[in-house]
């Protein structure tokens, strides 16, 4: 892997102008769509001349997604989404792990419990199971 999963890429397969917008919303995980939406509306809102300014900064100092993150992102749309949670908050993703391992950790004990236990109740349906 060649390119950094964490970086900022101007998105050209999905751009309208630059590929800034795609760009960020790849970035965010947010939708396209409404980045551009929220782009016009800063724009029109006040932001204007600092908008266009900053967005033509970008695309020009951005440098382009490479073809390999392409192919990466169409076959593991779960893989994308963990690198797009880490990118936004790596505190928050690292988080999120952790609780899911917790989780896991959680529920391989309580069926290694359940497996293991001296309960009569599983004892009899096991017992009952190996009679039939």
């Amino acid at each position: 892997m060649a390119y950094r999963r964490t970086g900022f890429y101007l998105d050209k397969r999905n751009a309208k102008f630059m590929g800034v917008c795609s760009g960020i919303a790849d970035y965010t995980g947010f939708d396209a769509l409404w980045v551009r939406v929220g782009l016009v509306l800063v724009t029109i809102m006040g932001g204007g001349p600092f908008t266009i300014i900053a967005y033509l900064v970008i695309g020009w100092m951005a440098s382009d997604k490479p073809h390999g993150a392409y192919v990466n992102d169409d076959i593991d749309p779960e893989d994308r989404q963990f690198w797009q949670k880490t990118r936004a908050s790596a505190g928050r993703g690292i988080r999120e792990v952790r609780s899911s391992f917790r989780d896991i950790d959680r529920r391989l004990r309580d069926i290694e419990i359940g497996y293991t236990s001296g309960s009569s109740r599983l004892s009899n349906e096991i017992e009952a199971l190996r009679s039939k």
